[in-house]
């Protein structure tokens, strides 16, 4: 009986919306690796007929030139379309307990708001002084 070979697909295509501010950093190289979460939504029918909204929240991670667009153009709530790949890590906490988890690999992340949607960095930060400046004024 001959052997069922397997192709050795791990491939992801997957919409929705960063769900926090994303994260840009550099490894002691210099090479870039942002971090952001992402919320992705289904709707489907349950066995009533009614219908429903379930959404899944993936870590993701991207490298090199590709962070650094992601690190300037997304902020929370971007809508993206990412393609990559599955990949899994495994750590120990500081408490000695291991970890591990599953994250998406982005390879290639397409901005899905229309351009001059977004609000630039500086200006996202400019407002959030303001605000806290604000609201120290109030009295109560």
């Amino acid at each position: 009986m001959a052997e069922l070979k397997m192709p050795q697909i791990n491939r992801v295509i997957i919409t929705g919306r960063i769900t926090r501010d994303p994260e840009l950093r550099y490894t002691p190289n210099g090479t870039a690796v942002i971090n952001m979460g992402l919320a992705s939504s289904r709707r489907f029918k349950d066995s009533s007929g009614e219908w429903n909204e379930a959404t899944t929240f993936l870590d993701t991670v991207a490298f090199g030139e590709l962070a650094e667009r992601c690190g300037e153009f997304l902020r929370k709530g971007s809508a993206v379309l990412v393609e990559g790949s599955l990949q899994s890590r495994s750590w120990e906490s500081e408490a000695g307990q291991k970890r591990s988890k599953v994250e998406l690999r982005a390879m290639r992340v397409q901005f899905l708001d229309k351009l001059g949607t977004g609000v630039p960095k500086e200006e996202r930060e400019e407002k959030e002084e303001k605000t806290e400046e604000a609201e120290e004024e109030l009295p109560f």
